[in-house]
């Protein structure tokens, strides 16, 4: 049975990058691309940062019942489609899903046992910095991820950290780099940030929502 992985943040907290050095580091594990309705920006290529489909090739997925979460956001469709599981095993694979709190909820649901990682930006004012230095938003859009990304960490209490529950449910007798990454991640779990993470949220004028469970 595989491990999925939920990796979930606010658009310019520096996801992608961590994105990347995990696989680095990390052996057996998928990663799950998304499909979008949105156009592609800059560089993007379809089949690798995304899928990119019609409005209505997306609805049909949905209709077929094709996707383990889907979310609409700022009009357009964003989906984990469910092929990605079965195939990561198929190859005795662990899968990582990148997506938004919204269609990590949605994941929880179907499978409770998923792991979850939120990165949280430094806080309000360097995350607004790395969006308009992107140049890949207007001023509106970016005042929505401003106000998207405010709502979101409000629901960090609601993850956990990846590279933890990967020792800790493996039966073989962990290695040193492994025990290290543990010792890190363990640091980072949920019960042991919540004092460090209160600056990030004050300065988004956000407050944590009730853990769940």
């Amino acid at each position: 049975m595989s491990i999925v992985y939920i990796v979930s943040a606010p658009s310019g907290s520096g996801k992608s990058t961590l994105v990347s050095e995990l696989f680095k580091v990390a052996t057996r594990l998928d990663f799950s691309i998304s499909y979008t309705t949105r156009p592609p920006r800059g560089s993007e290529q379809n089949g690798k940062e995304y899928f990119f489909v019609t409005k209505d090739q997306f609805e049909a997925m949905i209709q077929a019942d094709e996707f383990l979460e889907y979310a609409n956001v700022f009009g357009n469709y964003y989906g984990t489609a469910k092929r990605f599981l079965r195939e990561a095993e198929a190859r005795g694979n662990d899968l990582l899903l990148d997506i938004d709190v919204q269609g990590a909820q949605q994941i929880k649901q179907r499978i409770p046992e998923a792991v979850s990682i939120f990165i949280l930006p430094p806080d309000r004012e360097k995350l607004e910095w790395r969006l308009r230095n992107r140049g890949l938003d207007s001023e509106e859009v970016i005042r929505r991820r401003l106000d998207t990304a405010r709502r979101e960490i409000e629901n960090y209490c609601k993850y956990e950290y990846i590279l933890a529950e990967r020792v800790l449910r493996s039966e073989a007798k962990p290695s040193s780099e492994e025990l290290r990454l543990l010792e890190m991640a363990q640091a980072c779990r949920l019960d042991r940030v919540r004092e460090r993470v209160q600056p990030i949220l004050e300065s988004f004028g956000a407050q944590a929502a009730p853990s769940a469970g």
